[in-house]
């Protein structure tokens, strides 16, 4: 795609806003409630409900969200809804570092960021479908390197942030940065290669697969009645919520592991040390599961992910009081593959059924779905912490993933929207 230096342009500066993208959704979605859990609990005595209820009555409204931010994006596209939404979410972002004891300030804040980052996302996600087919796979493995890029950089830093100079600090930097990335997508990004007289993969001709698409508009009623949407709803809905449970409770879950030698606590004295070394090991795994998609197809690459997933749950699960290297280790390399390869693939599964042009007006309604227990994660957490068993959570959680294993494994039937433009179907259409 690099053949035709026009494409190369845009294309580089999609990967690095995407990238930027993914720091920041997965950052502000649910990972710094790491940092502010344990950060206002000691600092004004709230709660875990007190301080995670903005999180989740956010996570409801983005049920619905979901729908109207995917059929915006189809009916507007994507700049025109990514940009307001982008300065929302700095705003929200300001709110919170002004808030300090004003529980309704930051409740407020704290709710518009969590709806604020979905925008983000699933601009993203969208973006990279419309411009990438053959490379999708691929360049969505670069995209998505974001998520686990916080879990070393953004983890890491906002907790330093925050235990020295306070929360403040870091969020207003987190909102100057977010102004800085509108600025970025106003002045380079297309919704589409077509709006830069371009075409997807930097190809010379429109899609091969594209010229006798199935032009029927995806509705409510199609994707209710679509086994294929139910079996993408039910599989990716599950790991979308094991993906939320884990990051928002990880800090919990090592702070409830603690001993008196554990100084300020395991999570900070241990883990974060692991999280760093293993989400490094971790991050090419995004990249991995985008070139199996590409080569193999997002069926494999799912099955693959899934496995993945329960190197991240597993050791928490088993993970013994006062911490165990061994464990840390396989679990921060899982939190690397989870946090890359699920919004790697999601997008890549989606589009490898419905196809290019029918990505977001099946999504939407998919997303919005899976969204509804997604809502739920973090109280399911929440609740089994205050009841003193977190540990049967994660065992839970297990068994919602060999469902998904076992549902996906249900798909391997489904063909390639756009098999006539990807590598393994070449051969196919050159025959």
């Amino acid at each position: 795609m690099f053949k035709n230096a026009k494409f190369a342009r845009y294309s580089i500066m999609l990967m690095l806003l995407g990238v930027c993208f993914m720091f920041f959704y997965s950052g502000l979605q649910n990972d710094h409630i790491n940092i502010l859990t344990p950060y206002l609990a000691q600092t004004y005595g709230w709660d875990d409900l007190k301080i995670t209820n903005p999180v989740t009555y956010g996570a409801l409204v983005v049920i619905i969200l979901y729908l109207i931010i995917g059929a915006a994006f189809v009916k507007y596209g994507v700049k025109k809804i990514l940009l307001p939404s982008i300065v929302l979410l700095a705003l929200g972002c300001f709110g919170i570092a002004l808030a300090g004891e004003n529980y309704s300030l930051y409740f407020v804040s704290l709710f518009i960021v969590r709806i604020m980052v979905v925008p983000l996302q699933m601009g993203g996600f969208m973006l990279a479908a419309n411009w990438f087919i053959k490379y999708r796979g691929r360049v969505l493995g670069i995209v998505t390197i974001g998520s686990p890029l916080f879990s070393i950089v953004g983890i890491s830093a906002l907790t330093a942030v925050a235990n020295s100079i306070g929360l403040k600090a870091a969020y207003m930097a987190i909102a100057a940065s977010l102004i800085l990335i509108g600025a970025l997508v106003a002045l380079c990004i297309k919704d589409t290669p077509e709006d830069a007289g371009l075409f997807p993969d930097g190809a010379d001709q429109a899609p091969y697969s594209e010229a006798d698409q199935d032009a029927e508009p995806v509705t409510l009623k199609s994707i209710l009645t679509d086994s294929r949407a139910w079996k993408l709803i039910i599989s990716y809905g599950i790991l979308q919520f094991v993906i939320v449970a884990m990051m928002a409770y990880m800090a919990v879950r090592y702070i409830t592991l603690s001993t008196p030698e554990d100084v300020p606590n395991l999570f900070v004295s241990k883990a974060l040390f692991w999280l760093s070394i293993g989400a490094a090991a971790g991050i090419p795994m995004s990249y991995v599961l985008g070139y199996i998609d590409d080569k193999l197809g997002s069926i494999k690459a799912s099955l693959v992910l899934i496995v993945l997933y329960f190197f991240a749950v597993v050791p928490l699960a088993v993970m013994p009081v006062g911490g165990s290297v061994p464990l840390m280790a396989i679990w921060a390399f899982g939190v690397a593959c989870m946090t890359g390869g699920m919004p790697t693939m999601h997008p890549c599964v989606t589009s490898y059924v419905y196809g290019r042009k029918q990505y977001m007006a099946a999504n939407k309604w998919i997303m919005t779905i899976q969204a509804i227990p997604m809502a739920f994660a973090i109280a399911f957490m929440g609740a089994f912490n205050q009841m003193g068993q977190l540990t049967n959570a994660y065992y839970i959680l297990m068994v919602l993933l060999v469902i998904a294993f076992i549902t996906v494994l249900t798909m391997r039937n489904i063909p390639d929207a756009n098999a006539a433009d990807r590598e393994y179907g070449k051969k196919e259409h050159t025959a």
